[in-house]
């Protein structure tokens, strides 16, 4: 059996008529998460912050890495989330052992290349892969780094807290790294 026959076989067990009551857009505790999207952190962030479906959006991608801070996806899903969905606060969780903080682009261009993609295509489209993908060494400097990119995009209001944690995908418990109520700037 397909991976796509399996997901849909468990999709019909799962559905229920009756069983999940609509929930609204808005997150019931307005806030939103910015996060990476690895395996370990799916069924384990949430839970270890005390959240369920509906309380939060949740926004993901490679590292939590913010490569293009004023017109990316990333920007463009907290504007959304801030100016129509009710989001008051914004939570920017990176977690250790990131696969981002080890990104080999030499060795990455050869596996892209042994897919049929060529070395020119990649060459003239990500000049720089390892800039592009938003790798990074620290974690922990990373998430600093996205919530002062996200403070100071002129598209985020200054009385939004954006605060920085790192997650721990073994034990599931958070350090903060940036708290948002203190920050620098004196905005709140």
């Amino acid at each position: 059996m397909k991976l796509l026959e399996k997901i849909l076989e468990a999709n019909a067990s799962f559905v229920k008529p009756g069983a999940f009551p609509p929930l609204p857009k808005d997150p019931k505790k307005q806030f939103a998460i910015f996060t990476c999207m690895d395996t370990r952190l799916v069924e384990f962030l949430e839970p270890a912050m005390g959240i369920k479906r509906g309380d939060a959006k949740v926004i993901k991608n490679a590292g939590n890495t913010l490569v293009d801070p004023l017109h990316g996806g990333v920007i463009r899903s907290i504007v959304a989330a801030i100016f129509m969905l009710g989001v008051e606060e914004i939570f920017i969780i990176g977690h250790r052992d990131c696969g981002m903080a080890t990104v080999d682009p030499e060795a990455l261009k050869q596996r892209m290349i042994a897919r049929g993609i060529s070395s020119a295509t990649i060459d003239e489209l990500v000049p720089d892969l390892a800039q592009w993908l938003g790798a990074f060494s620290c974690p922990e400097e990373n998430v600093t780094d996205v919530v002062g990119k996200i403070r100071n995009n002129p598209l985020i209001p200054k009385d939004v807290p954006i605060h920085g944690l790192i997650f721990c995908p073994d034990d599931g418990h958070l350090d903060v790294i940036v708290n948002g109520y203190h920050d620098a700037q004196g905005h709140l």
